[in-house]
């Protein structure tokens, strides 16, 4: 379904100006719908064409239609698209040629009672561009106080579209909780005397502490704040301000000038008590708040954690336990990079990508003894958050494995002094088995991630000394292999394959580990 704006820009001969004018007709017209209590069509003349049945030019094309909030429809489809020529919509071609309103009947389904039509002139800068059909059923509500002050009220509106004054230039669309109608409805006239309350107006004004008889008196009489209003009035610009009566009372006010000839000839205010809303803000903002804290006093004792480790690693001879505890250090940094990250925006959602330069970072500070080239290449974009932890650990032990192994002269700071019978050494080819073990004086890791599809996809590559032959991760005793491939396969439910880049090109050496996840399980439960 095209946009009113594809609609307009594609069939019609509207300029850019106009364009916008109807566009934010049609983003605040909801208060008229329901002023009217009539379903509203908005209605424009087709560009013509070679071929058009209606060379005249007044084929038509709907590019909106607004059903009220506070009646019955009697427009049961949706026209929003649609053309029809002169005889389907008369009595809008008539106001479309004549520039004036014009009032009648017309048959929507056969056999069904015919709807009163009210055809308003949407002028922009004094042009003619489109027209508002108004729709409204034979008998309609049963008119009161209440309704006929709001039909006099669209009547002055439909007086503002004919002059080209409504809507106004700065006007935005509604907002989700934009006062409507339905909340509240307060008229004041020129000199900011109040007219008619509605009973929701009356409503929020005893919440705000307001019981004396409010008609033909203002607002600051009665202790109200009512600038809004006087800037309105004054501005002859709609102006939309909170009110907070008492700490616990919120209401939201939208105050639109009503025109007549340029003349600012009162004020439409709409009134919606947000209070409720305001403490669930406040709620959410606490909460928020909440868990950001709850995250940092985590990474907090993640990192004392990671310093206990080091600290008594650094107490110990070189040796396996020593390798051990930096090891176990290295794991417990890679989950607090995760708790940091979720203690600046906590959600369902963590940036991986910023996650994967935190661990680079990382590797790169424990890289001492030997220039290597680390890269990073594509991204995976937003990960679940019981995703990235485990990911995080996984891409973390697999860049340090391809520094201690594929580069065995590469000493680590961190249990750099890993010996050649350490823990993971079985996952690397080290001196044996590949025959390009010599060391070297260079070297590159790469994390390459890409996401799209049904996969997300992270490779670990290196140019270093490879696997040796024979080997299969499912039989690794090496402790850190164990724990990536287990992470892999049961918490992130996905594949992990290594093997030496020769067989993929016998010029390249080195190692590439690929893992694959589906992107369901990336993905926070309900979506």
């Amino acid at each position: 379904m095209a946009t009113p704006a594809e609609l307009a820009f594609e069939r019609t001969n509207l300029d850019e100006a106009q364009l916008g004018h109807l566009q934010r007709l049609l983003g605040t017209w909801g208060i008229l719908a329901d002023l009217s209590f009539s379903d509203l069509v908005l209605m424009a003349p087709m560009a013509p064409t070679a071929g058009d049945p209606h060379p005249d030019g007044q084929e038509l094309v709907v590019l909106g239609q607004m059903r009220p909030s506070n009646s019955a429809t009697v427009v049961q489809h949706d026209l929003v698209g649609q053309t029809a020529g002169s005889s389907d919509w008369p009595q809008v071609v008539l106001t479309l040629q004549s520039g004036e309103a014009s009032r009648g009947e017309m048959l929507l389904e056969v056999g069904e009672e015919p709807v009163r039509l009210h055809c308003i002139p949407v002028r922009c800068e004094g042009t003619t561009v489109a027209v508002l059909a108004r729709l409204s059923a034979g008998a309609g509500r049963r008119p009161g106080h209440l309704e006929r002050t709001y039909r006099d009220v669209f009547d002055r509106f439909a007086v503002m579209l004919s002059q080209s004054s409504f809507p106004f230039p700065s006007e935005e669309a509604a907002t989700e909780e934009a006062p409507r109608v339905g909340d509240g409805v307060v008229l004041v006239d020129e000199e900011g005397r109040v007219r008619y309350a509605s009973p929701n107006a009356t409503n929020a004004l005893h919440r705000m502490g307001m019981y004396s008889q409010i008609e033909g008196r203002r607002l600051t009489d009665l202790g109200i704040e009512e600038s809004a209003i006087e800037w309105a009035l004054a501005s002859a610009l709609p102006v939309v301000e909170e009110v907070e009566r008492r700490p616990d009372v919120t209401v939201l006010l939208h105050c639109i000038p009503l025109l007549e000839r340029e003349e600012v000839t009162g004020c439409l205010v709409l009134m919606r008590d947000v209070t409720d809303v305001r403490r669930l803000d406040r709620l959410l903002l606490s909460k928020d708040a909440a868990i950001r804290e709850v995250h940092h006093r985590v990474k907090n004792n993640l990192q004392t954690i990671s310093a206990l480790l080091r600290l008594q690693a650094r107490r110990l001879p070189p040796g396996g336990g020593r390798v051990a505890l930096f090891e176990a250090e290295r794991r417990v940094r890679s989950i607090a990079i995760v708790h940091e990250i979720l203690s600046r925006e906590p959600s369902d959602q963590v940036p991986f990508d910023e996650i994967v330069t935190s661990l680079i970072r990382m590797a790169e500070d424990s890289v001492v003894s030997r220039h290597l080239t680390f890269e990073v290449t594509g991204g995976l974009g937003e990960v679940p958050a019981d995703v990235a932890t485990p990911l995080a650990v996984v891409l973390a032990e697999l860049v340090q494995n391809a520094i201690e192994h594929a580069f065995p002269d590469a000493d680590a700071d961190a249990g750099a002094d890993a010996e050649d019978g350490a823990e993971g050494s079985e996952g690397r080819g080290g001196t044996e088995g590949t025959g390009d073990s010599a060391p070297q004086s260079s070297g590159y890791i790469r994390v390459h991630c890409a996401s799209g599809g049904t996969t997300r996809r992270v490779e670990v590559i290196d140019d270093g000394s490879g696997l040796p032959d024979g080997f299969d991760i499912d039989a690794t005793q090496s402790l850190g292999l164990s724990i990536v491939r287990d992470l892999v396969r049961s918490q992130l439910d996905g594949t992990i394959t290594m093997q030496n880049r020769r067989e993929i090109d016998p010029a390249l050496a080195g190692t590439m580990v690929t893992i694959e996840l589906p992107v369901q399980v990336a993905q926070p439960i309900g979506q």
